[in-house]
């Protein structure tokens, strides 16, 4: 059995399995939140737990605040902008394709909870629907696929959605969202990359949230995906009490430039019911993204984006680097609170 199988099928999935490994968790907290949002944790991603309520404990142990808070079950309105099952239409050239309710870990903060985890979400039939929604419109030309996680279903069937996909003459290209190169990176092997491999352009957009994140493990998967000519991003989620201060997102950004993944997105933590606590505020957000600026490469500085409420889609948030401008000259200040003067106007005047 490949190691990754192996690593699914002795997933911690119960509150009884987790208090045996932790006898200092709550017991009937566990199994009270457990009723409403699902425990899975696989023991490659337990393994990174250094000590209870520690970044990597925080994301996918349950929380007594999870039933507690307020909030939406589908903040971004998925549903309103899915004409069929299972594919999301919002913005005019490309399409989310929801194809598996399964992840290597149930993140306890996730957008999707409504659907991660429930079979019922996605029956088989979803997606020849899905597919001939995406054949008949043609200006769609980007396909994210998405779910849960793609990459825990099995080779077979990803060659098949991929393939599909390619088929269709309209289609540019085709992405991946997937936590698997951070949260079970056993399962990117040779034979996956083959398959993605065959399909350029293809990119991958994957969730480090943590510098503890960044192991030998998670390296080697990003490495191969890259080796395989795969453009690896990352879109971290802003999580108060995980990641929420600029040392700890410098380090993040530095450690993912090395293993070659480009910083892509800092998400504001969703308007999920269940995830009020993992919430900081705004200012939080835009003092990070100030405390990267100048103190890293711009490869290593990622767009702060919030997905606005009722379907509004991602709108970038930046920190206030224009003091003031008029006619002549704008006043721009830089990380260090400097200020420089660039002309308004271009020098060169087409009636010379």
């Amino acid at each position: 059995m490949e190691e990754w199988k192996q690593l699914v099928r002795d997933t911690i999935n119960t509150p009884e399995k987790l208090h045996s490994i932790f006898p200092s968790s709550n017991l009937e907290e566990l199994q009270r939140v457990h009723k409403e949002f699902p425990i899975r944790i696989n023991p490659y991603y337990l393994s990174l737990i250094e000590e209870p309520n520690d970044p990597i404990w925080k994301q996918v142990v349950p929380d007594n605040k999870e039933l507690i808070s307020t909030g939406f079950e589908d903040p971004l309105a998925e549903e309103h902008d899915s004409e069929v099952p299972n594919v999301t239409h919002r913005y005019p050239d490309r399409v989310l394709f929801y194809v598996n309710y399964m992840c290597p870990i149930y993140c306890r903060f996730c957008t999707r909870k409504r659907k991660v985890g429930d079979p019922y979400s996605i029956p088989d039939q979803n997606f020849e629907i899905g597919l001939e929604y995406i054949r008949k419109h043609p200006e769609i030309r980007d396909v994210i696929i998405s779910g849960g996680d793609p990459l825990m279903l099995t080779d077979k069937k990803i060659e098949y959605i991929i393939s599909k996909l390619r088929e269709i003459e309209h289609i540019e290209i085709i992405r991946i969202g997937s936590r698997v190169p951070v949260t079970l990176p056993q399962r990117i092997t040779s034979g996956l990359c083959k398959i993605l491999r065959k399909n350029h352009p293809f990119y991958i957009n994957t969730h480090f949230n943590h510098p503890i994140e960044v192991t030998e493990e998670s390296k080697q998967a990003c490495e191969m995906l890259v080796d395989s000519g795969i453009p690896v991003g990352n879109q971290t989620v802003l999580l108060r009490g995980v990641n929420d201060n600029p040392e700890i997102m410098r380090e993040l950004m530095k450690k993912l430039l090395l293993i070659r993944v480009k910083p892509y997105y800092i998400y504001q933590a969703d308007l999920v019911y269940g995830t009020d606590h993992f919430r900081t505020s705004v200012e939080t957000g835009l003092e990070i993204i100030s405390g990267l600026r100048g103190h890293i490469s711009g490869l290593g500085v990622p767009h702060y984006v919030i997905d606005a409420p009722n379907g509004g889609g991602k709108i970038a948030i930046t920190p206030n680097t224009i003091e003031s401008f008029n006619e002549e000259e704008i006043l721009l200040k830089n990380y260090e609170g400097n200020i420089y003067s660039y002309p308004s106007q271009p020098f060169f005047d087409e009636d010379w």
